[in-house]
């Protein structure tokens, strides 16, 4: 599986799905998709108010969790996440820190 088509495959749960340990029972959506879905949400709610700092926003919303995942995933070790990452290890050692993840 190349790299895109697992990203366009990665699968997350609809809000009206039963998730029982983080695996959906319904069809996955791309992660692609429920980030539009989730940006979508956001601006509809913002009503009038300014915006600022959104990319920060939205990196760290995703960054976090994935980070999370990908440590739980390799039981903490944190050279085997950094290689599945694509990070250097004191760059993932950083962004651990900045999450409240180390």
């Amino acid at each position: 599986m190349t790299e895109n088509n697992l990203i366009n495959n990665l699968a997350t749960a609809s809000p009206h799905s039963d998730v029982a340990d983080g695996v959906s029972t319904t069809k996955p959506e791309t992660l692609r998709h429920s980030v539009e879905v989730a940006l979508n949400n956001y601006f509809t709610h913002l009503e009038g108010q300014p915006v600022t700092d959104l990319y920060q926003m939205v990196l760290s919303e995703i960054e976090a969790p994935l980070l999370e995942a990908v440590m739980r995933h390799t039981g903490d070790n944190q050279s085997q996440a950094s290689e599945m990452l694509g990070l250097n290890r004191g760059t993932l050692r950083k962004k651990l820190k900045q999450y409240g993840l180390l």
